[in-house]
């Protein structure tokens, strides 16, 4: 499986605001800037997210995206699902049922083991990343990120909390 790197950025994305005051927002721009992203494709994604219910918008000055609930109470699914949609990768199209082996559908009476497999391996990856929260993900941050990218990152936040940008 494969997800597209709009998902990285979103999600990286939300990590970002949970370092945020609670009620503060960043615009898309100030988002992409932060990880040197282009803003117009990253706006899509947090709309996504914002739809989703994960980010909320807020506009007029100060406006931006601001996270729609506390970090502790954001998965990394919700995040993953808002971009990408709820829909399994798996598409089972039963080639099973085609062939010389073929017979009629009221002999297949259960799922096949292909398409079991992978059904429930779907479910333990979104199982896993219901489990992380962006919460953990940023005391991730905190906890492997070197002393110098958080003290930049510390220093372009006061900046942003500033009013300078």
């Amino acid at each position: 499986m494969r997800l597209s790197e709009g998902v990285e950025w979103g999600v990286h994305s939300v990590v970002v605001l949970a370092f945020f005051p609670p009620g503060s927002a960043l615009t898309a721009a100030q988002l992409a800037e932060y990880h040197a992203l282009p803003s117009a494709y990253l706006a899509k994604q947090l709309q996504a997210l914002a739809r989703a219910g994960v980010l909320e918008t807020v506009r007029g000055r100060g406006g931006g995206y601001r996270l729609a609930r506390a970090p502790e109470d954001v998965t990394v699914l919700d995040c993953v699902e808002a971009i990408e949609g709820t829909e399994s990768a798996f598409r089972c199209t039963e080639i099973r049922r085609r062939g010389p082996a073929a017979v009629p559908d009221r002999e297949y009476r259960t799922l096949c083991g292909v398409h079991l497999a992978l059904l429930q391996a779907d479910e333990a990856w979104r199982a896993q990343l219901r489990a992380t929260t962006v919460a953990d993900l940023a005391h991730g941050v905190l906890r492997d990120a070197s002393a110098k990218a958080l003290e930049k990152g510390a220093a372009w936040a006061a900046e942003i909390l500033g009013g300078s940008r």
